[in-house]
């Protein structure tokens, strides 16, 4: 038997209850059949027992996972401690790695400033023709300007001419 038989049982044993028949002169007082009332609490009483032998056997599993657990914790600990063992022996390996490691951080900081340097001086070389490009352009617009304004003045001169003649 489930818990949802059990909770059905109960539910009605707790319906009976409530809809039985109130006591002249006793509102919290009923009548009940005795049968009926025992045979609902003897269905419960019944169902219990497989429900405690459930509950049992959760809690054992429980209880197996738990020292199954202990088991893995103190393997691991275990091999992290021979773990450990070898790292110490290894540390002579440990300090030759870490000194070809500073060095690698020195040689690449030498190569960072090797490259930063050749940046700059690309940049710096592509802004100078850029530069000498925009005066070079600004050199051609003043020049096309100024023989506009020459060519304009002309025109004028002559239109005035011509419009006086008239």
């Amino acid at each position: 038997m489930n818990e949802h038989h059990i909770e059905e049982i109960i539910n009605n044993l707790y319906d009976y209850i409530q809809d039985a028949k109130a006591l002249p002169l006793g509102a919290d007082k009923c009548i009940l059949e005795r049968d009926k009332a025992l045979d609902l609490l003897d269905e419960i009483i019944a169902s219990l027992p497989a429900e405690l032998k459930q509950s049992r056997t959760i809690v054992e599993s429980r209880n197996e996972l738990i020292a199954q657990a202990r088991r893995e914790a103190e393997g691991i600990v275990r091999q992290a401690k021979e773990e450990a063992k070898q790292l110490v022996s290894k540390e002579a390996i440990y300090q030759e790695a870490k000194r070809q490691c500073q060095e690698m951080v020195v040689q690449t900081q030498l190569r960072m400033a090797e490259v930063r340097k050749a940046s700059n001086d690309y940049m710096d070389d592509a802004l100078r023709r850029t530069e000498e490009a925009i005066a070079q352009s600004l050199a051609e617009v003043r020049d096309t300007r100024t023989k506009f304004k020459a060519l304009a003045e002309a025109q004028e001169k002559k239109a005035g001419i011509t419009a006086t003649q008239e």
